[in-house]
């Protein structure tokens, strides 16, 4: 478990409104603001106080208010069309739009379930160890609290040379861009759509410094391009909230199973009570339903393997649904199923026998013309097998915990962002039921999938194991 553990944490590795805080707003004041240059013709002011207003030489026509300076305020991007001072949009100085006026449940929803270097909760973020590798300048410690993540995990620091975006370290590609703490102030890192070399879209995420877009890179991933990744100019090493939970859970598991042996040590003809009671349950239902009839006489040297997949991803799936606590999708993570079933690829075929090869490439018992067509489908099964029981594991998290987020976001689609308060009340009612039986079924989810994972396991240990006589 160790080992699993290990691997898994070093491939882990590789709201609707918009946070306007340190924003100044106090220029809005219409007692007396300074309009110079205004053009406000056309504009309703019913009800508006211009007193003590300087309105020499304004331009009102039509309400165009682009390019304004309203005393230190920057309200570029603002409708003031009609006297109406909208605040759903935001542009800052190098046009990136930031519009709270749409709320788009799918990003949320991804937002929520990535990987990062922060660990939120609610509002409040907490900062994690920083491990980078960056190529001619070698490694680099530091916290992610030099950020001063946003409530959306933003940074409004830049620190040597990275800055957070939803929470995860990218590098500005610019080698003059100063080291150190820097200010980039709210509202100045944004994903951006270009185009790659293969003329494809993707989101590139951009800082604005100065007035000049900076392109930053994303951290490298062992993906060989199927996800848009590949290797760049850094490497994060960092103890990211997947990582985090992975340590947290180990240790809680360590705790419980040493303090339940412990137990038996002591009070060996006593009835077992408690936690001791019902992870005993568990553990002779995966002995005597699980390694028994999978793996024949050899279940005694495979049972702590197929244990330490069952608990470790339970206990994982089971942290993931508490509420409030992080939201942690470490078995949603592509990196730690694969890991997860990469382990239990190795231990399948390093424990095949010769009978088990044989039935592989050169079946016996059946005409040769047919083993032309068998063969190839058995190597294949060797890779499809650990593939499915990554993906399985994968799919079944990331979309009961999507889907969770997605019933909330409901409340503010239908209420329009607080607009239609009515329709928000309701819809809360039904989006808390949705929630609550997604909840109940991701529960029963959390305790199927580490089950199928350490079955399947079990009975590919088993056919590699098994030993086959002659008919």
């Amino acid at each position: 478990m160790v080992f699993m553990v290990s691997t898994c944490l070093l491939f882990a590795q590789n709201n609707n409104k918009q946070d306007h805080s340190g924003h100044n707003h106090a220029s809005h004041s219409k007692t007396e603001g300074d309009h110079s240059g205004h053009n406000h013709a056309k504009g309703d002011h019913s009800g508006h106080n211009h007193a003590k207003e300087d309105h020499s030489g304004h331009n009102h026509a039509k309400g165009d208010h682009s390019g304004h300076n309203h005393a230190k305020g920057d309200h570029s991007g603002h409708n003031h069309a009609k006297g109406g001072h909208s605040h759903d949009a935001h542009t800052n100085a190098c046009g990136f739009v930031f519009d709270k006026s749409e709320f788009n449940p799918g990003a949320v929803a991804f937002h929520h379930i990535s990987d990062q270097n922060i660990y939120s909760i609610g509002p409040w973020h907490f900062p994690l160890p920083c491990i980078t590798y960056v190529k001619g300048k070698g490694l680099d410690f530091f916290s992610s609290g030099k950020f001063n993540a946003d409530y959306h995990g933003n940074g409004t620091n830049a620190y040597n040379g990275f800055v957070l975006y939803e929470g995860t370290l990218r590098k500005i590609e610019n080698p003059n861009f100063p080291t150190g703490l820097v200010d980039i102030g709210h509202h100045n890192v944004k994903a951006l759509g270009k185009k790659n070399a293969k003329g494809k879209e993707i989101a590139v995420v951009h800082l604005c410094h100065d007035g000049k877009q900076l392109a930053c890179e994303n951290k490298s991933t062992l993906d060989f391009g199927l996800f848009g990744g590949g290797l760049t100019s850094f490497y994060d090493f960092s103890i990211t909230k997947n990582v985090f939970s992975m340590l947290l859970i180990c240790f809680l598991l360590g705790w419980l199973f040493f303090a339940i042996a412990k137990k038996y040590r002591n009070n060996p003809n006593k009835a077992p009570s408690g936690a001791q009671g019902f992870m005993e349950t568990m553990f002779l239902f995966i002995q005597d339903e699980v390694c028994k009839p999978f793996l024949g006489h050899k279940w005694e040297k495979y049972t702590p393997f197929i244990m330490s997949l069952f608990f470790f991803i339970l206990g994982l799936n089971l942290f993931g649904q508490v509420p409030f606590f992080g939201g942690s999708n470490v078995t949603g993570n592509l990196a730690v199923t694969a890991v997860l079933a990469i382990i239990a690829f190795f231990v399948v075929n390093f424990s095949g026998n010769g009978d088990y090869w044989k039935h592989i490439f050169w079946m016996p018992g059946i005409p040769a013309w047919v083993k032309t067509i068998v063969t190839p489908v058995e190597f294949l099964g060797i890779f499809i097998k650990p593939i499915t029981l990554m993906l399985r594991l994968f799919g079944n998290i990331t979309a009961g915990h999507m889907v969770i987020v997605i019933f909330v976001g409901l409340i503010f689609i239908f209420g329009k962002n607080g607009a239609n308060v009515g329709a928000a009340w309701g819809t809360t009612i039904a989006s808390t039921l949705l929630t609550l039986f997604m909840m109940a079924i991701e529960l029963l989810v959390a305790f199927i999938q580490a089950f199928v994972f350490a079955i399947l396991t079990a009975s590919y240990i088993g056919a590699a194991t098994e030993e086959h006589h002659a008919h």
